[in-house]
């Protein structure tokens, strides 16, 4: 499939998902969301990849924001829908993929920005990176999940403090508080990302899936994340990806997990 805002590459059972709008700082509007949906679903579709990384293009920005043209105008109604849309389209849909997704943090990651990389998995940043919610100061709150998301990662204190001054916290602030699980020079960034995604591709993709969606579930209103832990563990049991680790251990070798 060819995009006009982002780039996918497939390589060793990882497929890399670049947003390519440098010259606005690879800011979201409507057709980069939905190009960025088209391309999680067809990575997340191939059997073959095991781990999806999204980063930006260059060395400046993640994702600098929302394209603040697009919705300026908007009314009430308008503006409703167009938090809907995007939630379902981009960052509950990424959130709940069965496939692992990290984001590489490479720069400015503000707004929709940060909102995308909370969705992800986990998160890894290069020491020049920046995050902040800054809708505040727009007059609006954010509106693609950052105001459930990111109390969810750095506690209610901070992420009041973080929305409410509209600021941005550097890498270091943010390995802190638990947002980002790493912090690296930006040459070292993706190749500490595939070297992880390396290490999550060794054990079996059919128990990462449920264990995503037992995670998950802990932090769903209405549902019970033991009940879904409970049953996402009984599921595995029908798996030849669990009949492959339990054989393999007890023949004292490494599991070969067919995926399945």
């Amino acid at each position: 499939m060819s995009y006009e805002n982002i780039l996918s590459q497939y390589q060793n059972g990882i497929t890399t998902i670049t947003i390519n709008r440098p010259s606005k700082l690879n800011a979201l509007n409507k057709a980069t969301i939905k190009e960025l949906h088209d391309a999680f679903d067809e990575a997340n579709s191939n059997a073959d990849t095991k781990v999806i990384i999204v980063t930006g293009s260059g060395e400046k920005a993640f994702v600098a924001g929302a394209d603040i043209r697009e919705f300026a105008n908007f009314d009430v109604n308008e503006g409703a829908e167009l938090a809907a849309q995007g939630q379902e389209l981009l960052f509950d849909f990424v959130e709940n993929l069965s496939t692992p997704v990290i984001a590489a943090v490479n720069g400015f990651a503000l707004g929709g920005g940060l909102e995308l990389a909370m969705s992800c998995h986990f998160r890894i940043a290069s020491s020049n990176a920046r995050m902040g919610l800054p809708e505040t100061s727009l007059g609006v709150i954010p509106g693609y999940g950052g105001t459930q998301r990111l109390p969810q990662l750095v506690g209610k204190g901070k992420a009041m403090e973080m929305v409410m001054t509209a600021g941005m916290i550097d890498a270091n602030e943010a390995l802190k508080y638990g947002l980002v699980n790493h912090v690296v020079e930006q040459e070292e960034l993706l190749p500490l990302c595939e070297k992880i995604a390396s290490k999550i591709m060794k054990n079996s993709s059919v128990a990462i899936g449920k264990a995503i969606k037992a995670i998950n579930a802990n932090y769903k209103d209405g549902k019970d994340g033991y009940k879904v832990e409970i049953k996402q563990f009984g599921k595995c049991f029908d798996t030849e990806d669990f009949a492959e680790g339990t054989t393999a251990f007890l023949e004292k070798r490494k599991a070969n997990f067919p995926g399945k």
